[in-house]
């Protein structure tokens, strides 16, 4: 009996992955319940203790020493406390041995749900102690599954939650994937420690560098600050602690090994790894890599540093959607304003301009001051010779008549021959034509029309006769 007790509690501890000694403690609570129910009364102290060698049970409950006891599961006599303690003494509380010979069925569904309890309660405790202090840590998990809102992974022990906040929007999960995550908070409640983990945090880059680098994780090279947009493009400033080591080339390793495993481990993230440098404007210039920087001016009052690159370099150094400008920002804590070489050409040479500009304005100014009475002079003379210019028509109208009387017989002359001259050369209009169609519409009226028309160029014949025979005479 006592070997399967043992064997039980093996057991107990070994699925539960549980300490023996946590789970002896939880048996020796259930059994305290138990016999209490049955063989002690309900406020009497009692305590359980099995021997993890043998797997004796033994209960011991306090007593009271009286003369003459009344109820034996909580009294003892002067004569039997005295045996067990010699310098008892009455009203005094012992405590004895009273392990009864067996439970009754409730007791022992009692004690089976209060070991169940407690193992519960242990592995809880066990669980929020091993997770407690590793929060900001990598680990690996399965997705075990998938909800609306929220992924829950398996750690192996407990379920973590990978909340929809902590996830990368161009990540597509499945049940059995296996990810790594960081640990970002384990709280305790009352159904057992919640984990919380994150796919989207910078942490997450940092640690997946320490285990690719020894540098880093040796301390050779440091990690200054890490900016990132999780799924899309990460920043990553670094430092040698030590002379003579390269740390962006340790980071990115032989042919890109190391950053590539990184890169893979992100699901194609792309990372830049720049110099860090206590010079706020070269590490400001760093940070805006691949992009070529001409000057840095910094504002310290303000935290505002004035980037000035190439024209053809501008929109490399503001990035997609502003993506390399925002992400440099946020690794140097500086605000930055970029501006290409024209334009801060120009605005150096506005800057340079305004006391110039206001002693031309006096002297135009000046200028246009004086000739304003120009015109007032100018006027009446121009009025007099537009006089003199309308008065000479009424000096030469005396030799006005001769043109007048040549002019008629000229027009007459000239009428006359066009009118003849347009009946030889040319026939009927396309007027006329036009109008003989519209005529032909109209029925009965299109033979007076032709009768007609033959009879005007008859008339236009015979007086071209005529004028032909004067013309011979």
């Amino acid at each position: 009996m006592k070997s399967d007790f043992l064997l039980a509690i093996t057991q107990l501890s070994a699925e539960k992955n549980l300490p023996s000694e946590v789970v002896i403690g939880a048996v020796e609570a259930a059994l305290v319940s138990a016999y209490r129910k049955d063989n002690f009364t309900a406020n009497q102290n009692i305590s359980v203790r099995i021997n993890p060698t043998t797997g004796r049970v033994q209960v011991w409950a306090d007593k009271t020493v009286v003369e003459k006891p009344t109820d034996a599961r909580a009294e003892i006599s002067l004569d039997e406390a005295r045996r067990l303690k010699p310098d008892a003494e009455l009203e005094d509380v012992i405590t004895v041995e009273a392990t009864p010979r067996n439970a009754g069925r409730i007791a022992a569904q009692t004690a089976k749900q209060v070991i169940l309890q407690r193992l519960h309660e242990a592995e809880h405790s066990a669980v929020f102690e091993e997770y407690a202090g590793r929060e900001s840590d990598i680990i690996t998990g399965l997705v075990q599954r998938i909800e609306s809102r929220q992924i829950l992974v398996d750690l192996g022990r407990t379920e973590a939650i990978l909340p929809a906040v902590e996830q990368v929007n161009s990540e597509r999960y499945r049940v059995g994937q296996r990810l790594k995550v960081i640990i970002l908070e384990v709280v305790r409640t009352n159904r057992g420690p919640r984990v919380i983990v994150s796919r989207s945090h910078p942490d997450l880059v940092r640690r997946l560098f320490e285990m690719e680098v020894p540098e880093i994780y040796n301390e050779t090279v440091q990690l200054k600050s890490i900016a990132r947009e999780a799924g899309s493009r990460s920043k990553v400033a670094v430092a040698a602690l030590q002379e003579g080591v390269d740390p962006v080339g340790c980071c990115i390793g032989l042919r890109g090994i190391r950053i590539q495993n990184i890169v893979n481990e992100l699901n194609g993230e792309k990372i830049d790894v720049v110099m860090w440098s206590p010079d706020a404007s070269l590490f400001i210039a760093n940070s805006l890599s691949p992009a070529q920087i001409l000057s840095v001016e910094l504002d310290a009052d303000e935290g505002v540093a004035i980037v000035v690159v190439p024209d053809r370099q501008l929109s490399l150094a503001i990035g997609k959607e502003g993506q390399n400008v925002r992400l440099a920002a946020k690794l140097t804590g500086w605000r930055i304003d970029i501006k290409s070489a024209s334009v801060a050409e120009a605005e150096k040479a506005e800057i340079s301009q305004p006391v110039v500009e206001k002693e031309v304005i006096d002297e135009i100014v000046i200028e246009e001051e004086l000739p304003v009475e120009i015109p007032v002079a100018a006027e009446p003379e121009i009025i007099e010779e537009e006089e003199e210019v309308e008065s000479l028509p009424s000096l030469d109208s005396a030799f006005t008549p001769p043109p007048e009387v040549i002019e008629p017989e000229v027009v007459a002359e000239v009428t006359q021959i066009r009118f003849a001259e347009d009946i030889l050369k040319s026939g009927p209009t396309k007027p006329q034509a036009k109008t003989k169609k519209k005529k032909k519409q109209k029925g009965s009226q299109e033979r007076d029309t032709e009768e007609d028309g033959i009879g005007k160029r008859k008339q236009r014949r015979e007086a071209r006769v005529s004028i032909d025979d004067d013309e011979e005479y």
